[in-house]
């Protein structure tokens, strides 16, 4: 598995990753989003390959910038689940926003009734914050979601007793 940041050229797959049927509990955006997306400063995308050099998973870093140091993981897919592609790529992004972007916060939302993600983010050391009720519209209804984070002290409590 090699990861390394994505480039316009992965947006249709990564575009055709988010639009699964199986991933119907996150969002998803159009390829010109992505586009944009990918060209601004502001944002970041890791990609996780495999060894025939397809898109495994895929995150989606944004406030790189933030003069608050606040960074948004606004998306996460991966593939194939079960295979521990999914944990090793929320290792990278967790890194790489705390040690290259200098973040002091790494935050997310997820659907209320997405039961499998939120366990696999508090597993991580992610605690839920509170939930944004009937935030986002989707299918002629409104969903709520769990807002859920992660401080760089937490975090780096976190690696000393995985690495001591």
């Amino acid at each position: 598995m090699r990861f390394r940041n994505a480039t316009s050229k992965d947006v249709p797959e990564i575009h055709g990753l988010e639009t699964r049927p199986e991933y119907t509990m996150v969002s998803s955006w159009p390829e010109e989003r992505h586009l944009r997306t990918l060209a601004e400063p502001d944002a970041v995308y890791i990609v996780a390959e495999d060894e025939q050099g397809q898109i495994a998973a895929f995150a989606i870093l944004q406030g790189l910038q933030s003069e608050h140091r606040s960074v948004e993981l606004k998306r996460i897919i991966v593939r194939t689940p079960n295979q521990g592609i999914g944990s090793k790529l929320l290792n990278i992004v967790a890194e790489r926003a705390f040690g290259e972007y200098g973040a002091h916060r790494l935050f997310l939302d997820v659907f209320v009734t997405n039961d499998r993600a939120r366990h696999v983010y508090r597993s991580f050391g992610f605690r839920e914050e509170g939930i944004m009720r009937e935030v986002f519209y989707r299918d002629g209804a409104y969903h709520s979601l769990v807002l859920m984070s992660l401080l760089e002290s937490e975090y780096r409590t976190m690696q000393g007793g995985r690495n001591g």
